[in-house]
């Protein structure tokens, strides 16, 4: 069985200023539909994190008007994530211990010392880091992320504050919510989750150009008004039905989106008051650990998705982020990933280089400087429904489905990792999902002293022909090493894995394996896959884990 890179693509734009000069009429369109995109998310972002609504506008301008500049890839989008709700919002309540702005100003203090590890990751060339975790493990770390964000916002959706101090009391206090929803703002949050599903069904690519957030924030922001939510009132519901009882509703600004009417009062400087703590600490790397693995992995992820087949410098990517974050520290925002659900709708728009992620960043400073008392007619409704459906997707069954058609084991790790974040902290879970992994390599290994090194050659045997000798287990502690060597081979030659010495290959080998001959055909050049007619695969899945017959 043999697996080769791809097709080759068109030959890509310019970057600079020259890539402005020839690509600036799509860049400023995608930018601008972007942008549609990016404002209801960054507030709904930050909210959901514990912060100011401004501080998600904040990051996402930053990431825009600087990080655009001086970053490694080509049509990502950089702004706050919901990947990042669950650490930023841990941060706030385990720094604040109850003061919510205290928590916010300490955990911007948290972001600014995490934005210099992340630094110092891209200048000690760390971008390579992400495949040392097994992906399976990592994509149930994000699904555990979805079912948080779900778990937290369905309250809001529902204009319901949960009686509920942990995690699992505000899942179990769900029915008791949809029990005691206020029926306009449910109204407003369960069209907006209508709005969301109906529009992933739109096949037609005029009216998919029309952004389904902006739709949701549209359609809220007209019901706030027939609901008079913004002064505040009293209104009686009266259902038909018998054994429904009659229940008094109270509607208010409180249920709006507020920004202060002065875009410069938004923002805010750190207290480096709790630097001393451990606990500060424990925030600051899971801040720089979980944001860099997710901006590597969405950066990637990207790559792919670019026409033009352009790898991003994932070193330079991760070191720019930093500096972004860095700035966002100092001055009141959320720090910033490469993020994938804008970055697709940029790359589905048409965007051709980074300018369209400034554009993006430069269409939200004119617009929250010019209209805030527009963005304040906004209901949290609507922002809580566009992250209830982000949540779902990161933890939808097809997920599940997904990660079976690998295999068992893949599922079994997939789970268990889910199961570890929502029971202990990201950190800890992915910990766990890792071990995971671990126990079910051992069980697939013949010979478990493999496992410590990776036994390994590279060898020019022909002019141009590199030929990759991998013995042993190949997983995903241990290919670190294979990865870094295969950064010495020069681009537009031929590269030929040979894996049929190996005992057993993990899927997150599998797959970086088949993602190197993808990204090297892109620089012109072939590689392929070969030997695995010695090995079982666990499923029919092309990236499957295997193992030598015993």
């Amino acid at each position: 069985m043999t697996i080769s890179s791809p097709a080759h693509d068109a030959l890509s734009p310019k970057s600079g200023f020259a890539g402005l000069f020839e690509s600036w009429r799509s860049d400023v369109v995608s930018g601008f539909l972007v942008f549609l995109i990016a404002l209801p998310l960054c507030l709904g972002i930050a909210m959901a994190s514990g912060f100011p609504p401004q501080a998600g506008i904040i990051s996402a301008i930053v990431g825009g008007l600087l990080v655009s500049r001086i970053n490694g890839s080509f049509v990502t989008i950089m702004g706050p994530a919901a990947g990042l709700i669950v650490v930023i919002l841990d941060s706030v309540t385990e720094l604040g211990e109850g003061d919510a702005m205290a928590g916010y100003r300490y955990t911007l203090a948290a972001i600014f010392f995490a934005s210099l590890l992340q630094i110092l990751m891209g200048v000690m060339k760390a971008g390579k880091m992400s495949a040392f975790f097994p992906a399976s493990a990592v994509h149930g770390m994000l699904a555990a992320i979805g079912i948080i964000i779900m778990a937290k916002q369905i309250h809001v959706m529902l204009g319901v504050k949960p009686d509920a101090q942990t995690l699992f009391q505000t899942i179990g206090a769900i029915p008791a919510s949809l029990r005691d929803m206020n029926p306009e703002v449910a109204i407003i949050g369960f069209l907006g989750i209508g709005i969301l599903a109906l529009w992933t069904l739109v096949r037609n690519p005029k009216l998919k150009m029309i952004p389904a957030p902006l739709l949701v924030v549209l359609l809220g922001m007209a019901l706030a008004k027939y609901f008079d939510i913004e002064d505040e009132h009293k209104y009686l519901f009266l259902p038909d039905m018998v054994f429904l009882p009659h229940h008094e509703f109270t509607i208010g600004p409180k249920f709006l989106v507020t920004l202060p009417e002065n875009f410069l009062a938004g923002f805010a400087a750190p207290d480096f008051a709790r630097v001393g703590h451990l606990v500060f600490w424990q925030q600051v790397v899971a801040i720089a650990l979980v944001g860099s693995l997710e901006s590597l992995l969405s950066a990637a992820a990207v790559d792919k998705l670019d026409p033009y087949k352009r790898t991003s410098d994932l070193n330079r990517d991760i070191a720019a982020v930093g500096v972004g974050n860095a700035i966002c520290g100092l001055i009141g925002g959320l720090p910033m990933i490469a993020e994938i659900v804008r970055s697709s709708a940029n790359v589905n728009n048409g965007a051709k280089t980074g300018w369209a992620n400034f554009f993006h960043g430069l269409f939200l400073l004119v617009f929250v400087a010019l209209f805030p008392k527009l963005i304040h007619e906004i209901p949290l409704a609507s922002l809580a429904a566009l992250l209830v459906f982000t949540g779902y997707r990161l933890a939808s069954p097809h997920e599940f489905k997904k990660t079976l058609e690998i295999g068992w084991d893949q599922l079994g790790v997939f789970v268990v990792t889910i199961v570890g974040v929502l029971a202990t902290d990201l950190l800890i879970g992915v910990a766990i999902g890792v071990l995971a992994e671990l126990a079910f390599h051992f069980w697939r290994s013949i010979h478990w002293p493999d496992v410590i090194k990776l036994s390994r050659s590279i060898e020019e045997k022909t002019p141009g022909v590199y030929h990759v000798q991998v013995a042993g287990a190949a997983f995903f502690g241990n290919y670190l090493a294979l990865k870094n060597d295969l950064t010495a081979i020069p681009p537009g030659k031929t590269v030929i894995f040979d894996l049929s010495e190996t005992a057993t290959v993990d899927h997150t080998v599998m797959e970086n394996l088949h993602h190197f001959c993808g990204d090297y055909h892109g620089k012109g050049g072939h590689a392929e896959i070969r030997g695995l007619d010695h090995l079982v695969p666990t499923s029919d899945h092309p990236l499957a884990p295997r193992r030598r017959p015993a």
